[in-house]
């Protein structure tokens, strides 16, 4: 036993589960991604915590590849942790896994990725879809 589970056994049991919750993400409850009031092809999106009082979206944003997204604005910042994979955007700038990616409110953009991603995304507002 590892000095730190010896620890945490002296400590005992301090959880109440019934404040816990755990969302498998690996086990295929992606949905198609329709934020837009639109299914886009090659996206899905699979919500940890959607809390409309605090106006705060955490969830993970699937592109297949070959997948793109809708060019929107950005209401309030949204910041996202690419996961696995590139990402390409409108300017041709690439995000790559472990970048940390935050764009201010106002900013506008679509991307697309060629091999396919997988992204955590931090919303505070719904993003406005602008026309292509």
């Amino acid at each position: 036993m590892s000095e730190a589970t010896e620890r945490a056994n002296e400590l005992g049991n301090i959880l109440d589960t019934s404040l816990r919750s755990i969302i498998e993400t690996g086990d295929g409850n992606f949905r198609p991604y329709d934020r837009y009031g639109v299914v886009l092809p090659g996206m899905s999106w699979l919500p940890l915590s959607l809390n409309a009082e605090e106006k705060l979206d955490l969830f993970l944003l699937r592109f297949e590849p070959g997948a793109q997204s809708y060019p929107h604005e950005h209401t309030a910042a949204e910041q996202f942790l690419m996961m696995e994979g590139t990402l390409t955007d409108c300017d041709g700038h690439v995000f790559k896994a472990g970048d940390f990616v935050r764009f201010e409110p106002g900013s506008t953009h679509h991307s697309a990725s060629e091999g396919g991603c997988l992204i955590l995304v931090i919303l505070r507002n719904p993003n406005r879809p602008l026309t292509a």
